[in-house]
């Protein structure tokens, strides 16, 4: 990760609403080899918006290990896997897994979750607010402890709403603690959650204020912990749209359902000097990584475009 001020590119993915394992391969061979630094991938259950979502969704965790064997340097993660999908014991056991099978390349993002209807549709258990946010809280202190638990001794912990009896505390990851990514729009629990536990704050598809208002609050967080600000490193998600020209710009956004002006207000869109400036606003309230969502991916020419004629300015 960049320490000069310049903005790492990671690629981030929305396979629900329509990919294969084999569409996500490919981007993920794509975007190694073109120097981006993490291939990321949403985790949910059902489509969004007017798609058809075929053929259906991938599990987060089964892909990743896959990619974890398909790939050899790019890191790998979700933004964010929500803590309502899988129970604290298996989802540390998959953690440590994929881990393992990427040589250390994985980096862990986890969120309360925000879907009701995927959780509807799937019979996934879909409680208040409050209770998720408990939830993510006992799942980041949980994991912590699962991590530095010795071999050869076990834990018991007992959270809000998650409890773990005599666990050994296995599998351990190959990395003694995986990068967490903790994200959002919170005022409160968000922060204070990212100062507790978090590697990385992420604020996903917001204007830079909006951004920068949220890294503030994880500096007050920090503040009140008394925990560096800089320790966390500030990420943002942007929907990616770049084009040579207005031609191609527009055959990028047609492709997506989305309109060109939208999207060079809310994205990171236009030619590339015009993405470059844009990633440069946030990089100037303090971001480092920038997660480029990338929505038709069979269009990895746009991955090309992007590693050569953005990031080098970068």
């Amino acid at each position: 990760m960049p320490s000069d001020g310049t903005v790492a590119l990671r690629v981030f993915v929305e396979p629900q609403q329509g990919a294969t394992y084999a569409d996500q391969l490919a981007v993920a061979r794509a975007a190694e080899e073109l120097g981006y630094e993490a291939f990321f991938r949403s985790d949910h259950y059902l489509k969004m918006g007017d798609v058809s979502g075929l053929p259906g969704p991938t599990d987060a965790w089964l892909t990743l290990a896959g990619l974890a064997r398909e790939t050899s340097s790019i890191r790998l993660g979700t933004l964010l896997t929500s803590v309502t999908f899988r129970h604290l014991g298996p989802l540390a056991i998959s953690l440590a897994q994929v881990d393992q099978m990427s040589g250390g390349r994985l980096d862990v993002g986890l969120g309360a979750g925000w879907y009701d209807d995927e959780h509807t549709a799937y019979g996934i258990p879909f409680p208040p607010l409050g209770e998720r946010f408990d939830m993510l809280e006992d799942t980041l202190g949980a994991l912590e402890t699962l991590w530095s638990t010795p071999e050869g001794q076990t834990v018991t912990i007992r959270g809000k709403r998650i409890e773990l009896v005599d666990s050994p505390g296995l599998p351990k990851p190959l990395q003694q603690r995986p990068p967490v990514i903790v994200g959002g729009f919170g005022k409160r629990r968000t922060p204070a959650l990212a100062a507790r536990f978090a590697d990385e704050f992420n604020v996903p598809f917001a204007d830079v204020d909006t951004a920068a208002i949220q890294y503030r609050r994880v500096d007050e967080a920090c503040a009140e912990r008394g925990r560096a600000p800089g320790e966390i490193v500030r990420s943002a998600a942007l929907v990616l749209c770049c084009g040579r020209d207005e031609a191609e710009l527009a055959r990028r956004a047609g492709a997506i359902g989305r309109d060109v002006d939208e999207l060079r207000a809310n994205g990171a869109a236009g030619t590339p000097d015009e993405v470059v400036d844009t990633l440069g606003r946030y990089s100037e309230i303090g971001a480092r990584r920038i997660y480029l969502q990338m929505l038709d991916m069979s269009d990895l020419d746009h991955l090309e475009l992007v590693a050569s004629e953005v990031a080098r300015q970068l």
